[in-house]
């Protein structure tokens, strides 16, 4: 039986979890939270593969790549949520459980924050519960292909 591939991906900015605005984001880098997923994933029975850019147009070239290959995707995708066109269009044309994370609350947070062009093609959103958001969503993934 194969094994279902979860794809996890982080817009710009998030390679700096841990050291950027530790105060907002908290001080777990992107590598601890890795680690913490992959834990998880082996105990449920999925693989996970990493992507981050901090380019909207390679984030929508590796999307576009996981076509037959992917079972669910988790995405933050930082800054571009809120105007990320083009990267909303490539999740758009994904056929796969999609969970936005928001590691803060864009909603407690600047006037611009407060709106998603991503939510709309995703299943869920998780916002504002820190890096757990990350977990949450990976848990809620396999629940959704059969695995949880």
């Amino acid at each position: 039986m194969d094994i279902p591939l979860i794809a996890v991906v982080n817009g710009p900015n998030l390679n700096l979890l841990g050291k950027r605005d530790p105060e907002l984001y908290g001080r777990t880098s992107w590598g601890e939270i890795r680690e913490e997923l992959r834990e998880k994933a082996a105990e449920i029975g999925v693989e996970l593969e990493f992507f981050q850019s901090n380019h909207e147009g390679a984030i929508v070239d590796y999307l576009q790549g996981l076509r037959g290959r992917a079972a669910g995707l988790m995405i933050n995708p930082g800054a571009l949520t809120h105007y990320g066109y083009s990267l909303r269009d490539a999740l758009a044309d994904l056929d796969l459980p999609i969970v936005e994370v928001h590691i803060s609350n864009i909603f407690a947070r600047e006037e611009w924050r407060s709106r998603s062009v991503i939510s709309h093609v995703a299943r869920g959103v998780i916002i504002g519960l820190g890096t757990r958001g990350y977990l949450l969503a990976l848990q809620w993934l396999a629940m959704e292909i059969g695995r949880g």
